[in-house]
């Protein structure tokens, strides 16, 4: 369901506006080293190889995942020399869709990184590696993505059908298709943890980085973004532009689970342990003025694919055009939510 970020370097790349999934990760790296020291048993998992395997599930194809791989090499190379003196070696692999922007992806690789690179593409939401293969999986900014969009938002009949909306943070949303949303979502974390459990070695850490938001609440900052572009299409299909079922049968492949949510799904899986959920602020500063514009940038360089790939490019780049001349109103419905912006899920789950 998830299509591509924008490649390559140019103004709309992701390469070019990730700098808030790199705040996400900053924010939380301190956290990641401390969970992995406390809690990731070295001296079992390479008690008979001196390899050690860590998987960036949804990479994309900006720099972001080598800060992600970077952080856990140096926690897991300073664990391991604490008792022992061999040299250790790092496999690192980077996975995403079969569409993705691999060549930006590892034009970027920094000359002096230390391990092996390999890509894998694929949808994480199946199996990607050899069984008991992998010591540590990372996935920043990429579980939201549904792995398709419940069939009953492609029924007029149903009652999670979604007219004159793209997403289920609006206003007006029925119950019905939030719990439909909610469904997928759970589906797809059981798959997604079933795969996982299979590849990961027994004693191996998963690190999740997400949007989230607080239990009981629904709307989080990114989902006010696509429901601001929802508000553009059908200011479109009023002056003739698009057709009013171009905008029903659309609806964005996005879910921001709550801890309580998070939790349940791990828990009824039951093949990893809670070491921790919680939801930080992915910004470094909470009390600084957002950037509208760059926050338009950014929403068009994950956005744009999925766009185009329902609508075509013509009314994605109209769209896009509306949305800059529009960032006041952008800019007063974030301010007026009344929510925290940057809310990230972060989870950090054992492999049983």
């Amino acid at each position: 369901m998830a299509q591509p970020m924008n490649s390559g370097h140019d103004a709309f790349s992701y390469a070019k506006n990730s700098t808030l999934q790199r705040d996400g990760l900053n924010a939380a790296k301190d956290a990641i080293k401390d969970a992995l020291t406390q809690n990731l048993d070295i001296n079992a998992l390479l008690s008979t190889s001196t390899t050690f395997t860590i998987a960036d599930l949804g990479c994309s194809v900006c720099p972001n995942a080598f800060y992600a791989a970077q952080a856990i090499i140096e926690t897991v190379k300073h664990m391991f020399s604490q008792y022992s003196s061999e040299k250790l070696e790092f496999q690192v692999y980077f996975n995403d869709i079969t569409t993705n922007d691999f060549n930006t992806l590892f034009a970027s690789l920094p000359d002096d990184k230390p391990y092996y690179a390999a890509g894998v593409p694929g949808s994480f939401y199946g199996r990607l590696f050899p069984s008991s293969s992998v010591h540590v999986a990372y996935t920043s900014s990429s579980l939201h993505w549904l792995s398709r969009l419940p069939v009953e938002m492609q029924d007029e009949n149903s009652p999670g059908w979604n007219p004159g909306r793209i997403h289920y943070t609006g206003s007006g949303v029925s119950e019905a298709v939030v719990r439909v949303y909610e469904k997928q979502f759970e589906d797809d974390m059981g798959t997604f943890l079933r795969a996982r459990s299979r590849e990961m070695v027994s004693g191996g850490m998963m690190v999740i980085l997400m949007p989230g938001v607080p239990d009981g609440v629904l709307t989080h900052d990114v989902g006010i973004a696509i429901t601001f572009l929802g508000d553009i299409l059908m200011d479109m299909v009023k002056e003739g532009l698009l057709n009013q079922d171009q905008v029903d049968s659309f609806n964005f492949p996005h879910v921001y689970p709550s801890v309580e949510q998070m939790t349940n799904v791990v828990q009824k899986n039951g093949l990893f342990d809670i070491v921790k959920i919680e939801l930080r602020n992915a910004r470094p500063d909470p009390k600084a003025p957002i950037d509208i514009e760059g926050a338009i940038m950014h929403l068009r360089a994950f956005t744009e694919g999925t766009i185009i790939s329902y609508m075509g490019t013509q009314i994605a780049n109209q769209l896009f055009i509306r949305a800059i001349n529009q960032k006041t109103k952008f800019s007063h419905m974030l301010h007026s939510s009344g929510i925290k912006m940057g809310a990230q899920l972060f989870a950090i789950l054992k492999c049983n």
